[in-house]
């Protein structure tokens, strides 16, 4: 086994990890990137074939490098995203170790720490003052125990196993759950012409667009997206928080699920259980549906206070009106009458850390953090969605999470940002 001593091991070469190797890189730190398969393919590996953002393109920033393409009001497709991502990289030369899997992370006796960590070169010990871990937060997708009774026909995936329609057997398809990934797969089948049955959780909505403007660039010139945690109404609890659903794809709409509703997609509200082909929802489909048009109608008015405020010239306001209502809430659904073959768990992940033997969460398994970094000297975490803002899961935030943090480790290490930034 090789034993390799470090400053600084950053675990995950995703958007966050190379985040942070580009800051330490300016500030000439001494580090290491390891990640378990290559650089940032999460984007290709569990994205859908149709796949776009949900942020317009100028979102996309990240240290030293930024969209800069023909479009910056609109959506990459998940090929695009991989390629402007693939092409990070090559602007600073990460020391990265890709097909490298950190097994284990330990606190050294003599202080810092040690990891171990599997890869083309066999086992490997690394030692280091300090670790970024920037694996992200979604790791293990949730699905109900009782999954396993239905109907063994069925086939069942998670949303980040789900490609294409004309992967699945021929029939309807159960997506369960409405956050962006349900209700964006759930389209997908329902413009591919399947029968498309949606169960819906609690998830809000947002207009694509409000009085000329993507509501997202509205929201960021607002300051939505660079408010602290802390100073939402609830404060941290605003970290358990579901996305607003809306899509980028065909340029961007409105994802209006009763519009969906009233094209013939089935809706139900929330899935309770269920045993071989029968299920049972919750009478919430009424009132998830209003939920969502009155968070919709919310943020709008938000966005007129702010244009009023600022004597913006915009386009009049309006307010969403439902185009479809259910009769009534369902709460069976017998799948084989319905003619469903398939079921897409779209409920959501959570995180896996049994990896990290450090006392550093809470009773459910979430790092404890103030703005990424830990209470255990030179442990930090980034890439978590509500890091420190609202951008923090998004590429809007991801700079300026990695600056601090690797301030932090600057300011311990005693190095200092070099003149020339790399580019």
């Amino acid at each position: 086994m090789t034993t390799v001593h470090t400053t600084v091991v950053v675990v995950g070469g995703g958007q966050a990890g190379l985040a942070t190797s580009w800051c330490l890189t300016r500030d000439g730190i001494d580090h290491v990137v390891l990640e378990a398969a290559t650089a940032a393919h999460e984007w290709a590996d569990t994205r859908w074939d149709n796949f776009t953002l949900v942020t317009p393109n100028w979102h996309c920033r990240l240290p030293g490098y930024a969209y800069d393409g023909p479009d910056p009001d609109g959506f990459m497709t998940r090929d695009e995203v991989v390629a402007w991502l693939g092409g990070y990289a090559a602007t600073f030369d990460p020391p990265l170790r890709e097909h490298t899997r950190v097994t284990t992370l330990r606190q050294g006796e003599a202080g810092g720490f040690v990891l171990e960590s599997t890869g083309p070169d066999g086992e490997t010990t690394w030692s280091a003052e300090h670790v970024v871990v920037a694996t992200g937060g979604y790791h293990v997708p949730i699905v109900p125990p009782w999954a396993a009774a239905l109907d063994p026909g069925l086939t069942q995936l998670e949303s980040a196993h789900y490609k294409r329609a004309a992967d699945l057997p021929d029939g309807g398809v159960l997506v369960v759950g409405s956050g962006q990934s349900g209700t964006q797969i759930a389209e997908d089948l329902h413009l591919e012409g399947r029968q498309v049955h949606l169960a819906l959780g609690d998830a809000p909505r947002v207009a694509r667009t409000y009085r000329g403007r993507d509501c997202m660039t509205w929201l960021a010139d607002m300051g939505l997206y660079d408010t602290a945690v802390a100073q939402y109404p609830g404060g941290l609890a605003a970290r358990e928080k579901t996305n607003h659903y809306v899509t980028g794809r065909d340029g961007g709409r409105d994802l209006d699920l009763r519009l969906l509703a009233s094209q013939g997609m089935r809706l139900h509200g929330l899935l309770a259980g269920g045993r071989g082909t029968r299920l049972e929802f919750r009478p919430t489909l009424t009132a998830a549906l209003d939920a969502a048009d009155a968070t919709y109608n919310s943020i709008c008015a938000d966005i007129d206070r702010w244009i009023e405020r600022e004597g913006i010239d915009a386009p009049p306001p309006s307010r969403y009106s439902p185009v479809w209502t259910p009769d009534a809430d369902p709460l069976e659904l017998d799948l084989a009458a319905a003619g469903v073959t398939s079921v897409v768990w779209a409920i959501g992940y959570r995180p896996d850390y049994r990896w990290v033997g450090v006392g550093a969460f809470d009773g459910s398994g979430r790092p404890t953090h103030h703005r990424g970094v830990t209470a255990v000297p030179g442990l930090s975490f980034l890439g978590l969605p509500w890091l420190h803002t609202w951008g923090s899961g998004r590429f809007l935030g991801i700079a300026r999470d990695a600056e601090h943090v690797t301030a932090t480790i600057r300011e311990s290490v005693g190095a200092r940002p070099q003149v020339r930034r790399v580019s």
